[in-house]
């Protein structure tokens, strides 16, 4: 990996653990707040604000790669190794080397009550933990080890191996540890379906079918492997299916348990020509959808399901796809060289444009030059990955050209997505750039892809417009994750932003999104954050949008905002948001602060003026002061969302980029003053 990926200095050595999760913290009224009051001068040593943008200015400038980009580690929890393991397993080229190091990361993240959580922190997480466990004994370690057995003896106690989710087991499946018969049906006939019929592929969420399209494939085919290691001792004989909070049977719901008992049938009595012709159909929208990194998608499900889906229809291992694919896989993966040997772990995702998006803004915040070498040669990085060709959103906006979109990744060509094309026009715009041509043609093209890919409600989603079919969230095989792209706030509010600073403030377009953010707004003020955590990401997103398109700081929703905000700052001046707001309502705006997280509510809070306030200088002071002397923040916690309540990601940039954005803002804030 490049010399901008940060390592986490603090990494537990194999077998130690991590902290234990914490309790909701206590709730705080604005009374109690002000009578603690922060006095940014009493702590020693205190590093001022301005020393602290110098410094985090500086050593994220160091952080960029000679090629112009950032590119920050996208952490995750411990199922990425364990199921890259499995594949290794399944594809039949598992190296001991490889599972040494993998299992020695899997170790050190396990936690003293036995288990592996799905973020810094949280709970035990059921699937998590079995697919830790099996991969452990993929690397030797005995059942009977402590480790081991803490982590069985919690496994059984949650219902074991059945209730896990769908996926993890059918990876069991995949090597005899799970009957096939009792997973969902999953027929590959759905790729034939046209884009009308509801179910079709473009009812899905794209990273959603990209990882359907195989599954349908290695479902039908059922393959047993070796693995070379049992899980009985992981069966408690209960119930099956993941248990889920506020978990009911709907009328849609029996709907579909009786239609998955009907596709089973199906199952062993298929049409064997409209099977063979959609097999087919299949296998070809897989190829077809391979990046030229060898991944699909760029991220980890629809890439490792692919790779097994065309093993099993006849592609071998030395296939250019195949090829390419596993091949692509070396690029995603981190070695850490610590005392007790190395630690191998895998990202589910790679974020260069955003990264670097968001870094040119900081930078710009910060002080440097437009025209300085590191800025020039980022904005020529995110010029030349503009995406020129169609994708699957042209299914639902046909009549959109091409061109003006960007990707999250260095190779997902099918699917830019919004967000970063919002982020991209603002960097372009805010640093000036847009003032040059050939920018400017690609501006203008963003510009026309953006506004064509808003939803008919008024708002936009990550990557496709109109892609609502909320009952794809009912099928059985869909207990994981979201599999539908709706609107979200924080999507919107970064197009209303980049769209605003374009000067469409009064046009329809913007008025329709202004509009549907207002309605978005909670009861209590605050936003929800899809892609961030969680109700503080969504906040600091829409109120700077909100304020851009032209709303006033005195409008009662931006007050509301900002009473929220101020009531949810934490005794030590900083702001965080605990994950498990998305399942559990008394965690929402409350968590331990974060660099990050503060750096989101101060941007809001700045936005509207309130520089020159007490909750807006403890924010301040508690970023200086939890700076590092390299110039750099710690944040352990995951504060990037992939799927709430499910799956979550600590960017490693958002902890240097955010706060550097802060104190930039602030900086022009009280010079203006």
């Amino acid at each position: 990996m490049t010399g901008s990926l940060r390592q986490n200095s603090d990494v537990r050595e194999a077998g130690e653990t991590v902290e234990e999760t914490v309790s909701p913290p206590a709730r705080t009224s604005v009374g109690a707040l002000g009578s603690e009051r922060h006095d940014p001068t009493s702590r020693e040593q205190r590093r001022g604000w301005e020393e602290a943008l110098r410094a985090g200015r500086d050593h994220l400038l160091g952080l960029q790669h000679e090629q112009g980009w950032w590119k920050g580690e996208l952490q995750t929890n411990v199922t990425m190794d364990a199921e890259d393991l499995m594949l290794r397993q399944f594809l039949g080229i598992r190296e001991e080397k490889e599972t040494a190091d993998a299992a020695r990361w899997i170790r050190s993240q396990q936690r003293e009550d036995g288990t592996w959580a799905a973020f810094h922190g949280g709970p035990g997480e059921l699937s998590a933990t079995v697919e830790a466990y099996v991969a452990l004994k993929l690397a030797g370690d005995g059942v009977d080890e402590e480790h081991m057995a803490a982590a069985r003896r919690w496994i059984l106690r949650c219902g074991g191996i059945e209730r896990t989710r769908v996926f993890t087991r059918m990876w069991l499946a995949m090597f005899g540890q799970w009957p096939w018969d009792e997973l969902p049906a999953m027929p590959p006939e759905i790729v034939m379906l046209p884009s009308w019929v509801p179910l079709s592929l473009a009812d899905w969420g794209c990273w959603a079918r990209q990882t359907i399209v195989p599954l349908t494939v290695v479902n039908t085919l059922r393959p047993v492997r070796e693995l070379g290691v049992g899980t009985a001792e992981l069966r408690t004989g209960g119930p099956v299916g993941r248990v889920r909070e506020n978990a009911g049977t709907s009328r849609w719901e029996t709907v579909f348990n009786a239609l998955d008992r009907a596709l089973h049938v199906y199952q062993r009595h298929p049409l064997r020509p409209l099977r063979r012709q959609a097999m087919r159909r299949a296998a070809e929208w897989i190829v077809a959808r391979q990046e030229a990194d060898g991944s699909w998608g760029g991220i980890q499900p629809p890439w490792v399901y692919s790779l097994i889906a065309l093993h099993l229809l006849g592609y071998q291992l030395d296939h250019p796809v195949m090829r390419t694919g596993i091949q692509g896989l070396e690029g995603f993966l981190i070695r850490q060289e610590t005392e007790r040997g190395t630690l191998r772990r895998l990202e589910a995702c790679q974020s260069p444009v955003w990264d670097t998006v968001l870094t040119i803004q900081a930078l710009h915040d910060a002080g440097v030059p437009d025209d300085d070498p590191s800025i020039r040669d980022a904005v020529e990085f995110v010029r030349a990955e503009e995406i020129t060709v169609r994708g699957d959103w042209a299914v639902r906006r046909p009549e959109l050209p091409a061109g003006g979109g960007w990707a999250f990744e260095f190779d997902n060509d099918g699917y830019p997505d919004i967000d970063d094309t919002a982020e991209v026009l603002l960097a372009f715009t805010r640093t000036g750039y847009v003032e040059q041509d050939r920018i400017s043609a690609a501006v203008d093209r963003g510009r026309r892809w953006l506004r064509g890919m808003q939803s008919r409600g008024g708002g936009w989603g990550a990557f496709d417009a109109d892609n609502t079919r909320w009952l794809v969230n009912k099928l059985p095989f869909c207990d994981f994750g979201a599999v539908i792209d709706p609107p979200s706030a924080d999507v919107t509010a970064h197009v209303v932003e980049a769209l605003a600073h374009l000067g469409d403030t009064d046009d329809r377009v913007v008025r329709d999104g202004v509009r549907w953010l207002f309605e978005q707004q909670e009861n209590d003020g605050s936003w929800y954050g899809r892609w961030g955590a969680n109700h503080v990401y969504g906040t600091g997103a829409v109120v700077p949008a909100l304020v851009s398109a032209g709303i006033p700081a005195e409008h009662c929703a931006l007050r509301q905002a900002v009473r929220w905000l101020e009531r949810h700052q934490n005794p030590d001046g900083g702001w965080g948001e605990d994950l498990r707001s998305y399942t559990d309502s008394s965690w929402i705006g409350r968590g331990e602060s974060t660099p990050s997280q503060t750096a989101w509510a101060l941007l809001a809070l700045l936005a509207v003026g309130r520089h020159d306030t007490d909750p807006v200088r403890r924010g301040v002071a508690f970023l200086a002061e939890t700076q590092r002397e390299d110039g750099s923040w710690e944040e352990p916690q995951f504060t990037g969302t992939g799927f709430p309540g499910d799956f979550y990601i600590n960017y490693h940039l958002y902890r240097q980029l955010f706060p550097v954005t802060a104190l930039g803002r602030y900086r022009q804030a009280v010079t203006v003053e």
